[in-house]
């Protein structure tokens, strides 16, 4: 997608000379007492790709239903709403495919059916991966963000809860952290879409976990790569940190990710965890 169709941000302040890019100066940090981790870009890179598997196909389904837009144009209207709604539940960007087809006067199936057709399209390229995890012929490590289990391990001896919640199916999520061997971190909890749309949203496990750990703001921290759990996070006046992964490299930092998160309002920015020392000091105000 072109970077020029969205804002660009100038470079903020790096902490401790380190990737740690810190836009929000006014951060109340030094309170954190529960985190709060989406799942993939963000812990795992099982489903790296799956932009490359949706994309085409409601390509392929407005085109049956008769949109005559060029293929840039078709892919990149699309991609804008597929990347406004990446942390919601998928069945929100497949509501939005129904809408559209019905929009040019098609018949749109139910949004279910089309989630169902994007879970098998995603599941064939993304087995060999979850096989390979099964037998040992991949380390769990090498389809995670590098040094997630030390970040986690951090928090943990920090005394902080973690909490899991995806826009991914929770059969998959529940799975796929069991074949990471990362589910035993979040004893808060692993929270992930439903069905049912009303029975889940991270803005409800947001809520949820201020009421059941009467946490005030600031004493949640929550990390990402959407939008959508940054805008949950800030509205609950909570830490957000976005983290800009470039999901193939897992070093660099992806521009269209970070102008994104800046966007939807995140305080720090990072590639992914491999200056965690300087973060946890920013988080936690260690080292002074």
């Amino acid at each position: 997608m072109n970077l020029a169709e969205f804002p660009t941000y100038p470079p903020g302040r790096f902490a401790d000379d380190s990737t740690v890019e810190v836009r929000n100066e006014e951060a109340p940090v030094g309170r954190v007492r529960s985190a709060l981790f989406d799942f993939d870009g963000t812990i795992s890179l099982i489903r790296t790709g799956w932009q490359d598997i949706m994309v085409p196909m409601m390509v392929d389904i407005l085109r049956d239903a008769g949109d005559r837009q060029s293929d840039d144009a078709l892919t990149l209207y699309i991609h804008e709403y597929v990347d406004r709604l990446t942390g919601k539940q998928t069945i929100f960007q497949m509501m939005q495919l129904a809408d559209e087809v019905e929009r040019l006067g098609a018949k749109a199936r139910d949004p279910l059916d089309y989630k169902r057709m994007y879970n098998d399209l995603l599941m064939a390229r993304i087995e060999s991966r979850r096989d390979d995890l099964r037998s040992g012929a991949c380390q769990a490590d090498d389809l995670m963000m590098p040094r997630t289990r030390e970040l986690l391990d951090g928090f943990r001896a920090r005394g902080v809860t973690l909490y899991l919640a995806s826009g991914t199916d929770y059969i998959y999520v529940e799975e796929e952290a069991r074949l990471l061997d990362v589910d035993g971190y979040f004893d808060g909890g692993i929270y992930a879409a439903l069905d049912r749309v009303e029975d889940f949203s991270k803005a409800m496990v947001i809520q949820q976990m201020f009421e059941e750990r009467e946490l005030s703001g600031p004493e949640l921290v929550s990390f990402g790569d959407g939008y959508v759990e940054i805008l949950n996070t800030k509205e609950a006046d909570g830490i957000a940190v976005g983290v800009a992964s470039d999901e193939v490299g897992r070093v660099d930092v992806n521009e269209w990710k970070r102008n994104r998160l800046i966007q939807a309002g995140a305080d720090v920015i990072i590639p992914g965890y491999q200056h965690q020392e300087a973060l946890f000091s920013l988080l936690f105000g260690e080292g002074g």
